[in-house]
């Protein structure tokens, strides 16, 4: 019933998922849990995630709750090829690295073929293709998450419109979401993908951050604190002011492309490096994308300049006059395609957000008449995944005693 590259690759999965699982101890008190309640007995669940080590700790621990659980790739070339054929043995995967844009699509039907009652999404695919394309599943659903920033804009978008048409939480936005796996998940991995597909000396270098939302906040940190010289592009003139005073300068991509190294897109928008900001650079300059789509750096028209060719794995030389312009992982997700993704105590939170929202959908938002919307992750939810992780770091914090509870919650006491 699975599509994956490889049975035989399954032994060499379980042990990646087997450490990752090691690393996230609040998703496995939460399916400890979920295996003595089974809160999500009788729940499908349909996933368009990234297939990683991590990733596979959540989809056990869902199944754990009692959820039928299907799963297909959200990116082409993220899918860990390995960890797909281990998870094959315990749920339908639908999952090839590397596939086309056909067979993704293939994929990601084979798994609305299971009728969820609940879609989990990164990137809006599922929600995307279940409102054009298979509608007639649409009545099965409870709700929907959405874990990336991305998907996030997608569908807020299509509330705007009136066009979604059952409520979705946007787990991405939530504390323990954001705070952690956009800002310190994606500034190690993304730099982690750079080095590791270029070999490149990061200090002394001109890092350009397209985009200073969570996501660019966490890779400018990251590489400033590997010594480069990090410039911000922004549309957005009270990031913009941040990321000034958090010590980065701050210039058009026009400006920034005439100095820049490397370049790494972090925005969700499309075109935000364009052919002519390619024709300003300097020779070696390197190009990388961290946002969910590979739209940011326009690939197709930078190709159009002359002769390219894949010098390294996921590393295409494009030649530009008399100079050479490099794309990593051909503009897609780069801490994914050229590296492992997030670390996993870092998903461990993301996902045990999913895991606790998957039960508050089938416990609390089942069977009733709510608002097509996206919707934030309740606030116990979030504080319930801050807590276990803060357990899990043997770090613990004061309590209000009665008589501060009292004075907080006083109109009339003084100071």
């Amino acid at each position: 019933m699975s599509k994956i590259k490889d049975a035989s690759l399954a032994t060499q999965g379980l042990a990646k998922i087997e450490w990752a699982s090691r690393e996230m101890p609040v998703l496995n008190e939460i399916r400890k849990r979920f295996e003595k309640e089974k809160p999500l007995k009788g729940i499908r669940i349909a996933a368009c995630l990234h297939v990683t080590k991590e990733t596979a700790v959540l989809m056990r621990t869902l199944k754990a709750g009692g959820a039928e659980v299907a799963l297909c790739g959200s990116n082409p070339l993220s899918t860990q090829d390995d960890v797909a054929a281990a998870l094959a043995k315990e749920m339908p995967v639908f999952a090839i690295r590397g596939i086309d844009s056909k067979g993704y699509y293939e994929c990601l039907n084979s798994t609305l073929d299971t009728k969820p009652h609940i879609t989990m999404d990164d990137g809006a695919d599922l929600i995307n293709t279940l409102h054009s394309k298979r509608r007639e599943l649409i009545g099965n659903v409870i709700a929907g998450q959405e874990e990336t920033t991305t998907g996030v804009i997608r569908l807020k978008a299509m509330a705007a419109e009136g066009k979604l048409e059952y409520p979705v939480i946007a787990v991405n936005d939530t504390p323990t979401k954001h705070l952690f796996d956009n800002r310190y998940g994606t500034g190690q991995s993304t730099l982690d993908g750079i080095i590791r597909a270029t070999d490149t000396l990061i200090a002394g270098k001109n890092f350009v951050v397209a985009g200073y939302g969570w996501c660019g906040r966490g890779f400018a940190m990251r590489a400033r604190g590997m010594g480069a010289k990090v410039i911000v592009t922004e549309i957005d003139e009270v990031k913009a002011l941040e990321a000034h005073m958090d010590g980065f300068r701050v210039m058009p991509m026009k400006e920034a492309a005439k100095i820049g190294d490397v370049f790494v897109t972090a925005t969700g928008c499309k075109d935000v490096v364009t052919v002519e900001h390619v024709k300003l650079m300097k020779m070696g300059a390197i190009l990388a994308n961290t946002g969910h789509f590979d739209v940011e750096v326009a690939v197709k028209e930078i190709r159009s300049l002359g002769k390219t060719r894949e010098i390294r794995p996921e590393v295409e030389e494009v030649s530009v006059g008399e100079k050479k312009i490099y794309i990593l992982a051909g503009g897609r997700l780069v801490n994914l395609a050229c590296a492992s993704g997030h670390p996993s105590e870092v998903m461990d939170m993301s996902f045990s957000d999913q895991a606790l929202c998957s039960e508050y959908i089938a416990k609390e938002m089942k069977g009733k008449n709510l608002e097509k919307k996206v919707y934030d992750v309740p606030a116990k939810i979030d504080a319930e995944v801050a807590k276990l992780k803060l357990k899990a770091f043997g770090v613990s914090i004061d309590k209000l005693t009665p008589e501060q509870e009292k004075y907080l919650n006083s109109w009339s006491e003084g100071t």
